[in-house]
């Protein structure tokens, strides 16, 4: 009655059929290196790691032999190296596998690779063909799978945590249990439809099933509602540097990344195009963005749409560092933040930005830079200014200060990730969750304690609900979801 994982077998069978080959690659980094490691899979693993090793050798499961490897038409040999055989489906991808772990040799790997591709029923493989059999063999569903992808590329401390608990399940229960209770719900509404006039069926099922179906939308909503958490940890904090030109937002990128982004002049206007860095903070990554200088009145066309993008920019950031220009906020005698009111106002208002700095869930970090233009008694006013962190672009004495500050911005941003709270990673995963609510939210708008109305109508609106779920994690699939989630993977992956 409900489309599940047997819908993929189908589809699985049919792949293996059309791909019905050992399939083997380099799984390491290609390149000069200690060591080497080439993964084979398939029906026709043990007869290729009998050709290269040679037959007189008989292996135990996941115990290392070293072994000398040889071309299997001349014997010539090809290197010496550590060999581990994989039974299936005690393996990675569920088949019978092998690894070859040889000197990291150009020469070396080229002719392993070479000679494998010799042997009968054997072909290299393609982008993470290796990780998608495991997911067709049910070694791992499609979060595992994203899980994976993102351990492969993440380059900071709190994208490991997060990409390692999902690679090992988080995501995958937490969506399995929804799951469940949405198939059991589904059930129970299916046997009251069918059965109810025959008394078989307990009067409070659509009671004890509305409640069921209550908590598990609060759930889903609670998870989806995550202000975008595990998608800024898995993508990068869009950090905006905006202000106005001259204000040493070039200087300011360049002493934050501690080398030379951008171009640094004494001209107002030098940056007019986008400029990007990413950078690991604190081990949560950052994607800096360095945009030309605001201003109302410019004739340059190429300065105008330099101060486009920068909007584009702001409007789409996550966080906002606005670079004020110390000596000139000076002038604004209050001591209190009416003076960054004042000044936005007169900076920023009229570029119809204020709004865009203001709004939730985007941060604004006001810094005052050039305080080294102020005197002693100049700068103990600027500091009584709530919110404004003063820093000198030519010293980094004060500039601890803003690095603290961002850190603690950054944690609260992205929070720290925890298997008993998974987040959520994948903007596909956000709109399939989203139409589930929908879907349940329809279903429960049909009821009323009194008349259940259109029951097998609304007996549809779980199965889309569960469809959702299942998509997210592979029990209900189509190729062009799994090109997508395989499309990044390396290729002896």
């Amino acid at each position: 009655m409900f489309l599940n994982r047997k819908i993929v077998v189908v589809a699985a069978k049919r792949y293996m059929s059309e791909t019905n080959a050992t399939i083997f690659a380099l799984s390491s980094a290609y390149g000069k290196c200690g060591v080497s490691v080439i993964r084979v899979s398939g029906p026709h693993t043990r007869e290729a790691l009998r050709a290269i090793v040679g037959k007189k050798y008989d292996f135990q499961a996941r115990v290392a032999y070293l072994r000398p490897l040889y071309k299997p038409e001349t014997t010539e040999m090809i290197d010496k190296g550590l060999v581990l055989w994989f039974p299936g489906p005690s393996s990675y991808t569920g088949e019978d596998c092998c690894e070859f772990q040889v000197h990291g040799s150009l020469a070396v790997i080229a002719a392993l690779l070479e000679n494998l591709g010799k042997l009968p029923g054997l072909r290299h493989a393609v982008p993470g063909e290796f990780t998608r059999r495991a997911f067709i063999n049910n070694k791992l569903d499609l979060t595992e799978v994203d899980g994976l992808a993102d351990l492969i590329h993440a380059e900071t401390e709190a994208q490991r945590k997060q990409a390692l608990m999902q690679s090992s399940g988080s995501l995958s229960r937490l969506y399995g249990n929804w799951r469940k209770v949405l198939i059991r719900c589904a059930a129970h509404l299916e046997a009251y439809i069918d059965f109810a006039e025959d008394e078989n069926i307990e009067h409070d099922v659509i009671t004890n099933l509305i409640k069921d179906l209550k908590a598990v939308r609060e759930q889903i909503s609670e998870h989806v509602n995550d202000q975008r958490r595990g998608e800024m940890l898995r993508d990068g904090v869009r950090t905006v540097i905006a202000g106005a030109p001259n204000v040493g937002k070039s200087s300011f990128l360049n002493l934050v990344c501690q080398r030379e982004v951008s171009i640094v002049t004494e001209i107002a206007g030098t940056t007019r195009d986008i400029i990007e860095s990413t950078h690991n903070f604190g081990g949560y990554p950052v994607r800096f963005t360095d945009t030309a200088g605001l201003r109302l009145t410019t004739q340059d066309q190429v300065e105008l749409e330099g101060i486009r993008r920068a909007k584009n920019c702001i409007q789409q950031a996550d966080v906002i560092i606005l670079l004020l220009d110390a000596w000139e906020l000076n002038k604004y005698q209050v001591h209190s933040k009416q003076i960054l009111d004042d000044y936005l106002k007169k900076h920023y208002q009229e570029l119809d930005l204020r709004e865009s700095m203001l709004s939730a869930p985007r941060r604004v970090q006001y810094v005052a830079n050039k305080i080294d233009l102020l005197n002693p008694e100049e700068l103990q006013i600027m500091k009584k200014i709530p919110e404004l962190i003063c820093i000198s672009c030519k010293g980094d004495g004060e500039f601890k200060e803003f690095l603290n500050s961002f850190e603690n911005l950054l944690k609260e941003l992205c929070g720290v990730p925890l298997a008993e709270a998974p987040r959520l990673s994948h903007v596909r995963y956000r709109q399939l969750l989203e139409q589930c609510v929908h879907h349940i939210t329809l279903f429960l708008s049909n009821y009323s304690p009194e008349i259940y109305k259109d029951m097998a109508i609304s007996a549809q609106k779980l199965r889309q609900a569960i469809r959702c779920i299942e998509i997210i994690t592979g029990h209900v699939s189509t190729d062009n979801i799994l090109d997508v989630v395989f499309k990044d993977f390396c290729i002896g992956k």
